[in-house]
């Protein structure tokens, strides 16, 4: 008798509470707390009606700013430019009078 063939698997979609919503092929990161931060942190998440998603979110984007990393492509965009001006003449010297 000839097998039946196995069905796919189906990649059940994340469950995740609150509001948020995860990216498909967004890259995901095994985070461990110790009892009393995750209580505290729950607690937070119930008052500011936020999942814990929502705040790890808030807490890394602080994080970058604070350590002045750009969060997004247009940020990153932004301070690349501040760091090498285009019209910066590099220290050469002006035409005219010399200086002593």
């Amino acid at each position: 008798m000839a097998k039946k063939p196995v069905p796919k698997r189906v990649a059940h979609p994340a469950r995740l509470s609150g509001s948020a919503v995860l990216e498909e092929g967004a890259p995901r990161k095994l985070i461990a707390f110790d009892p009393s931060t995750l209580q505290a942190l729950e607690l937070l998440g119930r008052d500011s009606m936020k999942d814990l998603q929502e705040l790890a979110d808030e807490a890394f984007r602080d994080l970058l700013k604070k350590h002045g990393r750009p969060t997004d492509l247009r940020a990153a965009l932004r301070q690349s430019t501040r760091q090498a001006p285009a019209n910066d003449d590099n220290g050469a010297r002006t035409r005219g009078r010399k200086l002593r």
